[in-house]
């Protein structure tokens, strides 16, 4: 297998070598690891759609400084907190979307009730949990938004809203944006997505006037593009690819691999079931596909995170004591042969389906009988959000969860509510408690969401928390830009220069 992908990288390189000629220097070519499910501005949070979208077609209220985790200006100038529900923001002057259309209070009122309406299938509203947001406004460059629940942080929560034209149809998902960014969009198809600069942006002016967008499932091909001159950036290659210290750069990201259990299905109804899947991996085995410097997650959100408890420990490896759990809830009666379908995604992290593959060996080992089933970003999303499929059995989702949001409140709901977007749990109890985090502020916060994450995690075993992920981009010489812990969810590209 090896020999293998050698031998493709030697292809490549040779191949596109004698495909790269002199480069534009008003267009920059970036290859991402997969095909973008779709262009709908309201599914940004998903990696390969952020990466495109995200602050360059469409733009949000708020951004969040990668540095400090605090909600900065962008298309809201400033804001304020009115009472415990109610908050006001300024809107910006002088900016204009892609169409021509007026940016004002109306078209923010009418984004965030797209966003909210229920009539479009939107991921980034997960990060909302089940607040209900109501959008008044009252004036031309002032609204207001009102939450059915104190929202001490709903800056930093509306910077997952974007912000599109009123043209924008209401009830159905688009793939042709317009937005208010720098770039507007000029195609897309399923070779590439090809952007050209908006003469009438607001804000910096981008460095480049074109950037399209190609995808390659293999790192190597990935990596061999950029060595060429083919493409200019990739995101995301695996650690073997990582070889040359001027072009390859790793960076703590603010992924953390998981494994989400169904806890709806026997037998990972049963506590001691979950717990025998998390005790059952040799992860000092398993990091070893992802470098050096990896970092073991005991909880779904990085360090330096509202919440992250930094003494949480996470599971170790004790494959007897996994095998003994299992026997354990097989004499009591749980049905431990059944099998467990194992959902993976193609192309969701450099070696993530071998991870994936070794981690079932390894519950085959322990007694359980789980199937590997790796699917495309299409067919993954319909078990990543609900609804869930119908008729769908005991199974366990591969994910990589992103919060660079600076909150925990940007996984807790998703993940442990009975309304959560990617929850499998319904537990009155643990609602009411995240509800009270939600409310808090300062200190008190902080500590509930610590005391969540740790019944998660010690109590109740909801999801098998992998790692903290290091993220590995190679970057063309003439490029001068970096990654940052946001790489993972946006590529601004007008933060990007030529050296000169």
């Amino acid at each position: 297998m090896r020999y293998n992908l050698m031998l493709a990288s030697a292809v490549a390189v040779a191949v596109l070598a004698g495909q790269a000629g002199a480069q534009n220097t008003n267009e920059i070519k970036i290859v991402l690891p997969e095909q973008p499910a779709n262009l709908e501005p309201c599914g940004t949070i998903i990696t390969n759609v952020g990466q495109i979208l995200s602050r360059n077609v469409v733009e949000p209220l708020t951004v969040i400084d990668a540095a400090t985790g605090q909600a900065t200006p962008a298309l809201a100038t400033e804001w304020s907190q009115i009472d415990p529900n109610t908050w006001r923001f300024k809107l910006r002057e002088g900016v204009k979307f892609q169409d021509g259309e007026a940016f004002n209070a109306a078209a923010v009122k009418y984004s965030i009730e797209r966003m909210t309406g229920g009539k479009v299938t939107c991921s980034n509203i997960a990060k909302f949990g089940d607040s209900k947001l109501t959008v008044t406004a009252t004036d031309e460059l002032t609204i207001e938004v009102k939450s059915d629940k104190p929202q001490p942080i709903l800056p930093t929560l509306l910077s997952v809203v974007m912000v599109v034209s009123p043209k924008t149809p209401a009830d159905k998902a688009v793939n042709d944006p317009v937005g208010t960014g720098p770039f507007k969009l000029t195609s897309f198809s399923p070779q590439t997505v090809v952007l050209d600069a908006f003469d009438g942006y607001w804000g910096k002016k981008p460095a480049f006037t074109k950037a399209s967008y190609v995808w390659r499932q293999e790192s190597s091909i990935r990596a061999a593009m950029v060595e060429t001159g083919e493409a200019d950036l990739t995101p995301s290659i695996a650690i073997q690819d990582a070889t040359t210290p001027e072009t390859d750069f790793a960076y703590l990201n603010s992924e953390t691999t998981a494994l989400r259990i169904d806890t709806g299905f026997a037998p990972l109804d049963d506590v001691r079931v979950r717990k025998a899947l998390n005790l059952a991996i040799d992860w000092d085995g398993l990091a070893q596909l992802f470098g050096d410097d990896i970092k073991r997650a005991s909880q779904m959100a990085v360090t330096g995170i509202n919440g992250h408890d930094d003494k949480l420990a996470s599971w170790t490896y004790d494959a007897a004591q996994a095998s003994a759990l299992v026997a354990e809830a097989k004499a009591a009666g749980v049905p431990v042969e059944t099998e467990i379908e194992l959902i993976g995604r193609n192309g969701i992290y450099p070696n993530g389906s071998e991870a994936m593959e070794a981690m079932a060996a390894m519950w085959q080992e322990a007694g359980l009988n789980v199937k590997l089933t790796m699917l495309d970003v299409n067919d993954w999303l319909r078990y990543l959000q609900k609804p869930f499929p119908e008729g769908r059995g005991p199974n366990l989702l591969q994910m990589m969860h992103d919060n660079n949001k600076g909150d925990a409140a940007f996984t807790i709901p998703i993940f442990y509510t009975s309304a959560g977007s990617y929850s499998t749990v319904k537990d009155a109890a643990l609602d009411a408690q995240v509800a009270d985090a939600l409310a808090a502020t300062g200190d008190d916060r902080t500590t509930k969401f610590k005391a969540i994450f740790n019944k998660a995690h010690d109590e109740l075993v909801l999801d098998i928390p992998m790692f903290h992920m290091i993220g590995y981009t190679r970057v063309g010489k003439r490029l001068d830009w970096k990654p940052d812990i946001s790489t993972n969810s946006e590529i601004p590209l007008a933060n990007i220069g030529l050296k000169n």
